[in-house]
C-alpha cells in the first residue's frame, strides 16, 4: 500500500511560518527567532530543526546535499536524504557540492567555498551561547538585546587562566554584524571563519529549542577573542611542525579526522568526504596525464 505525503511532509501553514521566521532572521542577523517547531517522524535532537527549514524552502527544481560531520554516507545524512526523497518527489539529491543548491549539514561547513546561489542549513542542538553562564531564558534575552556578553568573555578568560588558551573545540561563540553572539552549531573552530562574509545564505535551525537564526550573505562574523589571545583554528601539524596530509587523498588544506588503527597508531583523513573524493580523482587524473 503506497502512502501519499504532502510535498515536503509539513502542511503549508507550517512551512509559511518557518519561511516568515527565516525572513525575520535574515533581517536581524544573529537574532534567535522563536517558531512553533512541528513534530517530525524522528526524535528531537536528530536534525528536526534543520529539516523543517529544508522542507520549507525546497522546491521541485532544487538539488539537495545532506552532510553529517562531513560525510554523505553516515546514518544521519542517509536517513534525512531518504526522507526528503520520499516526501519531495521531483527533487534531486547529490553528494557533490558543486551540483547542490541547498545543503543541509550537521557539524561541518564544506571545505570548498559556497556560492551565492547556494543556501546552507545547519542543524543546531543548543542555539544560545549564553546558556553556559545564565540559566534564565528571560535574562538571556535581555543580555542579547543589550549585547551584554561580559559574562561570556569572563568564561573565556577563565579558560585562558586555567589552560593558557581558549579550549573550546566546537560551538565557538561568534558575534554577528557587530551585535548578536550566536552558537554556530557544533562546527569545529576550523569552520568558523567560513561564516565571515560568506557569499551564501547560512541558516540555523534548532527544532528542540524552537529557534531559527541566520547569517545573511556578506555579513561580518567574528569569533569572540582577546587582542593578546587571538582566535585560532585547529592545528594538524606533527611533532616536527609539518602539516599532516590526508592519508587517502594527500590534501594538506582540509579539516582532518583522527582514526586509531588496530596497532594503536593514528591516521588522518579528510572529514569532508566529497572534497576528499574530488582531490583523489584529480590526483589520479594528473598521475595518468
Amino acid at each position: 500500500m503506497s502512502v501519499t505525503y504532502n510535498f515536503g511532509f509539513m502542511d503549508e501553514h507550517a512551512k509559511k511560518e518557518v519561511r516568515r521566521s527565516i525572513l525575520k532572521a535574515i533581517s536581524i542577523p544573529g537574532y534567535q527567532v522563536p517558531y512553533s517547531s512541528r513534530e517530525m517522524p524522528m526524535g528531537r535532537g536528530f536534525g528536526t530543526g534543520g529539516l523543517q527549514i529544508t522542507l520549507s524552502l525546497i522546491g521541485a527544481d532544487e538539488t539537495l546535499k545532506v552532510i553529517d560531520q562531513g560525510s554523505d554516507d553516515s546514518v544521519n545524512a542517509v536517513n534525512l536524504r531518504q526522507f526528503v526523497e520520499l516526501t519531495c518527489p521531483g527533487v534531486n539529491t547529490t553528494t557533490h557540492l558543486n551540483e547542490a543548491t541547498l545543503i543541509q549539514s550537521r557539524h561541518r561547513i564544506p571545505e570548498v567555498p559556497l556560492t551565492p546561489n547556494q543556501t546552507l542549513v545547519l542543524q543546531v542542538p543548543y542555539p544560545d551561547p549564553l546558556v553556559v553562564v545564565e540559566p534564565s531564558e528571560d535574562k538571556r534575552k535581555v543580555m542579547h538585546g543589550e549585547a551584554d556578553y561580559a559574562r561570556l568573555l569572563v568564561k573565556l578568560y577563565e579558560d585562558i587562566v586555567k589552560f593558557d588558551e581558549i579550549t573550546i573545540s566546537h560551538r565557538y561563540p561568534t558575534r554577528i554584524n557587530g551585535h548578536y553572539v550566536i552558537d554556530p552549531s557544533p562546527i569545529p573552530r576550523w569552520d568558523v571563519p567560513k561564516l565571515n562574509n560568506s557569499p551564501a545564505l547560512i541558516l540555523f535551525g534548532a527544532g528542540r529549542e524552537k529557534k531559527i537564526y541566520a547569517v545573511p550573505p556578506h555579513t561580518i562574523a567574528e569569533p569572540l577573542a582577546f587582542d593578546d589571545v587571538p582566535f585560532r583554528v585547529e592545528s594538524f601539524n606533527d611533532t616536527h611542525g609539518n602539516r599532516r596530509p590526508c592519508e587517502r587523498c594527500g590534501a594538506t588544506d582540509s579539516f582532518l579526522d583522527e582514526y586509531i588503527n588496530e596497532d594503536g597508531s593514528k591516521r588522518y583523513q579528510c572529514s569532508d568526504s566529497d572534497y576528499c573524493d574530488t582531490v583523489l580523482a584529480e590526483t589520479k587524473e594528473a598521475a595518468h596525464a
